[in-house]
């Protein structure tokens, strides 16, 4: 072996030195258990071949160090890491040792990687100042998975030649410098140091659009958009300008084409017919599919309508893999809208008339707006025999709509009832009309009648989360609320906006969408379980806590800097909290008494008003839940160890405490079934001002003939609807294959586009 000769990075050819090889290797694994450094020599210098690069042998190491991850030896994740971060720093500085942080800042400003204003708002000395608190070892707690996700998306880097340019500590502290550049000089460094210890700590989690884009010239990081298409050809072309616009910019898409008239409908008055939804599905399809988004994330959307549209039956279908090219529109995802009349149609075993939006005055705007003066136009346009119709049997609607939500897994459901009755929005003056990529995000939208269009409204929102698992008490929350909502209220100011709609809704309503990751580590912490009612008073008591000390912290904001111009638009500009309008019903199943106090906190936003219009949203978090070594939002976990496939090869990552908690944890296919799961859903949306990427999850051999019955879903979509729950996301069904393989890279939120 001592034969082998190394290509060195300047070309030069030496011999292969072990002992080199064995010091960083040894360096790696300290203070780990069940760790074998002759183990990872032993299985890289298997892979190593003479005139190989030095290059190629530490990537030789790391795959040798991954490849050993397993229950009984989870530690490698940590050895893997360290060896990969030693490897990234060489890379990006030459040396393993960070440069000085002023230093590495000018010359990344003069090579344009990073944003021009960070030289503008702070001096040398500001930059020795933060360089003072970066404690570059946190790179080594990160685990493999992490590693590779910073490498594969967050890292400023050279797409195209692969070279990278900073190490985590420097992204971290330049987030927190360019979020708080314009706070006053006496203040602002305690913020950044604050803002700082907590990223780099994990205690809150970055979406990738934050952790990839700020200090960055691009100044796009909202993480969803919701765009809603009026029934005009202006309006159809305005929505696909801003489609292209936004996906570009690394956002996942909600698009709201309920409007749109049906097929063979009159227009230009009479002379022609109309060609119906799916030739515009279509085009809202190529224009999310047009950007990539530069290699970090794949154009995706969730596409929006009611369940009452005439063109209902072919709509449903539209992603199913049978019929034909004409008939399919399957790049997209759908979000079927449903509310009271509708479910109550289905109990009664009655029927539901479909109607074109464009033949019945009023009827789509109450939809939203009033559900009682909506009934009454139902009804109407039901009796009314000049207007085009169909009917169909309720429980024959709701079949086809579980049967497609099985197949596919990604035809959502959202009541729009509920995200207007429990909002913060008054839905008088402004309706929620529509959810996002992955069904987290309540907020108000308008058409636009052009690209440049002031009047309509296209809602952005941006997201981050609270890490549960690195809480120790209720209590901390309160620090992370304060820190999280004035670093994203700075980033509204910040980020620049491609079109003015969106410009002048985010400004007006300073929407954030704060969420949690980690939640099956938290509840494996504290004992308790999804399944048999032990986690309700815990969860609670948490979601009380995250929405009182948000909305403590925006009324803070609101008295320094002024509340939003559109707090008169929310509820809690009338005293309403989110506490007054749950649905009731869930009283039944959580009697836990409120602990904060709510009335003191009323008093203060009629005091102050809100700096911000919503505070949370629970979205998932695939990626940057890696990053923290955290469990997905509010999921289980499919394994202790979950394999999953990306396009940086395969990644193992491992539960939180896995040794300690294995017995602990509630694995999401040994949940008996979506009951206990859907309740803690509907206990932490009794909170939630926006709404829930929730799931429903299916293992068919649970079932007699290895089938999930239709009448199983409809009853979980029943019961999601009576605990007041807004939205549901992916219906999931256990193949065996995916608890291990989950491909991070497809069209969805997994790919990112949407994901925190």
């Amino acid at each position: 072996m001592g034969e082998l000769l190394v290509e060195k990075r300047s070309g030069e050819r030496a011999p292969m030195d072990l002992e080199k090889i064995h010091r960083v290797v040894q360096w790696a694994a300290e203070g780990l258990e069940k760790v074998s450094v002759s183990q990872v020599e032993m299985r890289s210098e298997l892979q190593m071949y003479d005139g190989i690069r030095t290059e190629d042998i530490h990537d030789t190491m790391i795959k040798a160090a991954a490849d050993l991850i397993s229950e009984e030896t989870p530690e490698y994740q940590y050895l893997a890491a360290r060896l990969a971060i030693f490897h990234l720093r060489k890379k990006a500085y030459g040396q393993f040792e960070p440069p000085r942080l002023y230093d590495h800042v000018s010359l990344m400003v003069k090579e344009q990687r990073y944003d021009a204003a960070l030289l503008a708002d702070y001096t040398e000395a500001d930059f020795d100042a933060m360089d003072a608190f970066i404690d570059h070892g946190r790179d080594l707690t990160f685990s493999y998975a992490a590693v590779k996700q910073l490498q594969g998306k967050y890292l400023v880097q050279d797409r195209i030649t692969g070279r990278i340019y900073e190490s985590a500590q420097f992204l971290y502290v330049l987030v927190a410098a360019s979020l708080f550049a314009h706070y006053p000089a006496e203040t602002r460094m305690e913020y950044i140091k604050r803002f700082y210890h907590a990223v780099s700590t994990f205690k809150l989690s970055l979406p990738t659009p934050i952790m990839s884009g700020i200090r960055t010239p691009t100044r796009q990081f909202s993480s969803c958009v919701l765009i809603e298409c009026g029934d005009s050809l202006d309006s159809v072309n305005a929505t696909s300008s801003a489609i292209i616009k936004y996906v570009s910019q690394r956002a996942g898409i909600g698009i709201n084409a309920g409007r749109i008239r049906a097929l063979g409908s009159p227009i230009r008055n009479g002379e022609a017919f109309h060609t119906g939804c799916i030739p515009f599905f279509k085009h809202f399809q190529t224009a999310v599919k047009s950007c990539s988004q530069g290699g970090v994330r794949g154009g995706a959307a969730t596409l929006y309508y009611p369940a009452w549209h005439l063109e209902v039956e072919d709509l449903l279908v539209l992603k199913n893999n049978k019929g034909v090219e004409e008939n399919r529109v399957r790049h997209l995802d759908y979000g079927v809208q449903f509310n009271k009349l509708m479910y109550q149609r289905m109990l009664k075993n009655e029927k539901i008339t479909l109607f074109s939006p464009s033949d019945v005055p009023g009827l789509y705007e109450a939809f939203f707006a009033d559900q009682i003066e909506f009934e009454r136009l139902y009804v109407q346009y039901e009796n009314d025999p000049s207007i085009r119709k169909k009917q169909i049997d309720a429980l024959e609607l709701f079949t086809l709509f579980a049967q497609e939500r099985a197949s596919t897994g990604r035809i959502y459901l959202q009541n729009v009832d509920h995200c207007n009755t429990h909002s913060p929005f008054d839905p008088s003056v402004a309706p929620v009309r529509q959810s996002n990529l992955c069904l987290e995000i309540a907020l108000p939208t308008k058409p636009l009648s052009n690209v440049n269009d002031e009047s309509g409204e296209i809602a952005l929102c941006t997201l981050s989360a609270v890490n549960l698992g690195a809480i120790e008490s209720l209590d901390d929350i309160e620090d992370l609320a304060d820190l999280v909502v004035r670093a994203l209220d700075s980033l509204l100011d910040y980020q620049g906006y491609p079109i003015p709609a969106a410009k002048h809704a985010s400004l007006s309503r300073r929407t954030l969408g704060i969420g949690v990751i980690n939640y099956a580590y938290y509840l494996a912490k504290n004992g308790v379980r999804y399944s048999d009612g032990s986690a309700k008073a815990l969860t609670h008591q948490t979601f009380e806590a995250l929405q009182f000390y948000l909305m403590k912290a925006s009324t803070q904001l609101a008295a320094e800097q002024g509340a939003c111009p559109y707090f008169n638009e929310t509820t809690y500009a009338k005293g309403i909290m989110p506490t007054d309008t749950y649905k009731k019903e869930l009283d039944a199943v959580c009697d836990e008494p409120l602990q904060l106090d709510w009335d003191g906190l009323r008093e203060q936003i009629l005091k102050h008003g809100m700096r911000n219009s919503t505070l949370t949203a629970l979205m998932p978090s695939e990626t940057s839940s890696q990053i923290s070594n955290a469990t997905n939002g509010i999921e289980p976990p499919r394994g202790l160890i979950s394999v999953k496939a990306s396009k940086d090869g395969i990644l193992k990552q491992v539960v939180p405490e896995m040794d300690r908690l294995k017995d602990q944890y509630e694995l999401l296919w040994d949940i008996p079934n979506n009951t206990g799961y859907l309740e803690l859903v509907g206990i932490m949306q009794k909170f939630v001002d926006q709404t829930i990427s929730a799931n429903t999850n299916y293992d068919p051999s649970k079932y007699p003939e290895g089938k999930v019955p239709v009448r199983d879903i409809l009853k979980d979509i029943l019961k999601a609807y009576s605990l007041g729950v807004k939205t549901l996301y992916y219906h999931n069904t256990r193949d065996g294959a995916s608890d291990k393989q989950e491909d991070l890279e497809s069209s969805d939120c997994a790919g990112g586009a949407c994901k925190i």
